[in-house]
C-alpha cells in the first residue's frame, strides 16, 4: 500500500507528502464522517471550501475541530461500534476455535501463507491503483491476457491513461524478480512476528505501538499508518492513535497487517480476530478494525477448511453482522452465486462501491472475496483475478495469496509462482532487513505451535 496513490500529482508537496496537508486532511475527513454516518451542514461545508479557497490555514484547523461536535443521523441503518466487547456483541454465529486435523503439516501451511503472500504481493504491485480497464488494455497490448504468470513489462505501449499507466520499478515484473522485494505488505507480517516473539499471545495495542516506533521507519508507513505513528511520537496512546485527526482510519492499512494474527492460531479464529483488533486499533476505526479481524478470522479458519465461501463465513463470524463491511461481503457471496463470470460481479462491486476511495478497506476487501470465490483457491486462478480487478492491488493480492497459500500449503504452490523469490524476502523493518522466506514461516510456525497449546 505504498504512496503511488498521489505519486504524479503535480501541486507542490511537502516534507511528507500533500496528503498529510490540512486543506487535503480536511476533506477527507468529511468524506470520512459522511460514510460513517454523521450529518454535515451545508454551512460548514462552505466555510470550508472558502478557507481552502484562500488557503487560510488556521480556519481550516478550526473548522476541522468543529467537525468534532457533528451529530450523528438517526437514521443511519449500520451499527459500527470500535471496541472489543460490543463488537463481539454483534457478531454472528461461528465457529469461535476447533481442533485441527492431526495430520496436517502445520509449518508446510504457514510456508505456504508467507509465499502465497509475497507472490500475491509481488504481482499487484507493478500495477497498484491502475483500474480494471488500464491493467485489461495493457496486457491485452503485451498479449498477456488471459494473465498467467507475473506482469510484463517492456516499451511501445501507447499510454492512453496517463495518471494510471506507471510502473514503479521492474524489481516486480516478469523476467527482473530475485526476491520478495520491500513492500510495506510484507514489512507488516514481520513486525507482528517480532510483537509476538517478544509478547507471547497477549499482545496489546501498546506492544504493537512499540514495535512500530523502535522498528520502522516513519516515512515507510503510509496514511492511516502515518497519522498513527505521529500521534504516538505525541504520546497519544491506542486507540486514539487511530481515531485523532485521522481520516484515514477506514483505509486498507489495518488488513494489510492481518496475516500473522491468522497464522499463529489455526483453527482458532476469535483469537486470530482479537489479536488483529489488539493490532487495528492502533490506528483504524470501525470498518478498518473490522477489515483486520476479518481477514485475519479467514486465515485462521483456512487451517479448517477448503471451502472458499465457508472460510468467508468465520471472517463473517467475527464482525459486525450489520457493519458496512459484512454488507459489502455478503452482497459478494450472492453476486458471485448469480453472475457467471468475475468480471460481471466485479461490475456490481464497482456500482456499490466504487465510490470509496481506491485504497479504502471496503472495495477492496470484497476484490479479495471475489478472487477468492471466483477462483475457488486454486492458486493462480485465485492471486490473478483478485489482482485484475484493480483497486489497491498489491495489498489484495497478497492477502488472497496468503489464504491460498495456506489452504494449499507450500508443497502444492506453482514454482513459478513461489520460485522466483529464492527464498529471500527485503523489509524495511529495522535488523530485518534480508530475511529467507522459509526461516520467517519456521519462527511462525513456532508461535502457532504455542497457541495449539494454549
Amino acid at each position: 500500500m505504498e504512496q503511488k496513490l498521489f505519486k504524479k500529482n503535480k501541486r507542490k508537496q511537502s516534507l511528507w507528502g500533500f496528503w498529510e496537508e490540512i486543506d487535503y486532511l480536511i476533506l477527507e475527513e468529511c468524506t470520512q464522517l459522511k460514510q460513517e454516518g454523521f450529518l454535515i451542514d451545508e454551512s460548514i461545508t462552505n466555510q470550508i471550501l472558502k478557507a481552502r479557497t484562500k488557503k487560510d490555514v488556521p480556519t481550516l484547523y478550526k473548522l476541522r475541530d468543529s467537525l468534532k461536535k457533528l451529530d450523528f443521523d438517526p437514521n443511519f441503518e449500520f451499527l459500527e461500534p470500535s471496541t472489543l466487547n460490543e463488537i463481539r456483541s454483534c457478531r454472528p454465529d461461528g465457529p469461535r476455535r476447533e481442533s485441527l486435523d492431526s495430520t496436517m503439516d502445520l509449518y508446510d501451511r504457514i510456508y505456504g501463507g508467507w509465499l502465497g503472500r509475497s507472490a500475491g504481493c509481488t504481482l499487484g504491485k507493478p500495477i497498484e491503483k491502475w483500474t480494471k480497464d488500464a491493467i485489461h488494455d495493457y496486457l491485452k497490448f503485451y498479449s498477456a491476457l488471459p494473465l498467467d504468470d507475473y506482469i510484463p513489462i517492456g516499451k511501445g505501449f501507447p499510454d492512453k491513461h496517463p495518471e494510471e499507466l506507471y510502473i514503479s520499478g521492474t524489481e516486480c515484473t516478469r523476467g527482473h524478480i530475485g526476491q520478495m522485494s520491500r513492500d510495506d505488505d510484507m514489512d507488516y507480517p514481520i513486525l507482528g512476528l517480532i510483537t509476538l516473539e517478544r509478547c507471547g499471545l497477549d499482545v496489546s495495542s501498546l506492544d504493537t505501538a512499540e514495535t512500530w516506533l523502535h522498528r520502522i521507519p516513519a516515512k515507510l508507513v503510509y496514511t492511516a499508518e502515518h497519522i498513527a505513528y505521529r500521534n504516538l511520537l505525541n504520546r497519544i496512546d491506542p486507540p486514539y492513535s487511530g481515531s485523532y485527526n485521522n481520516p484515514y482510519r477506514e483505509f486498507i492499512g489495518a488488513q494489510i497487517r492481518a496475516d500473522i494474527w491468522g497464522y499463529v492460531c489455526p483453527g482458532w479464529p476469535e483469537k486470530a480476530a482479537e489479536l488483529a483488533f489488539n493490532d487495528a486499533c492502533v490506528s483504524a476505526t470501525k470498518n478498518g478494525i473490522y477489515g483486520e479481524m476479518f481477514v485475519a478470522a479467514m486465515i485462521s479458519g483456512s487451517y479448517l477448511t477448503h471451502d472458499p465461501r465457508a472460510i468467508v463465513q468465520i471472517g463473517l463470524s467475527e464482525i459486525p453482522k450489520n457493519c458496512r463491511l459484512s454488507e459489502a461481503v455478503n452482497n459478494v457471496l450472492t453476486w458471485s452465486r448469480t453472475t457467471d463470470t468475475w468480471e460481471s460481479t466485479w461490475q456490481k462491486v464497482q456500482d456499490n462501491y466504487g465510490h470509496y476511495n481506491p485504497v479504502h478497506v471496503i472495495p477492496n476487501a470484497a476484490m479479495i472475496v471475489l478472487g477468492i470465490l471466483k477462483g475457488d483457491l486454486n492458486f493462480q486462478n485465485t492471486i490473478v483475478t483478485t489482482v485484475l480487478g484493480g483497486w489497491d492491488t498489491d495489498c489484495t493480492g497478497a492477502t488472497a495469496g496468503s489464504i491460498a497459500g495456506v489452504v494449499n500449503g507450500a508443497k502444492s504452490l506453482p514454482e513459478k509462482w513461489v520460485g522466483v523469490f529464492n527464498n529471500r524476502l527485503e523489509s524495511a523493518v529495522r535488523g530485518f532487513q534480508e530475511n529467507k522466506i522459509s526461516e520467517l514461516a519456521q519462527r511462525t510456525a513456532a508461535v502457532a505451535q504455542l497457541s495449539l497449546q494454549s
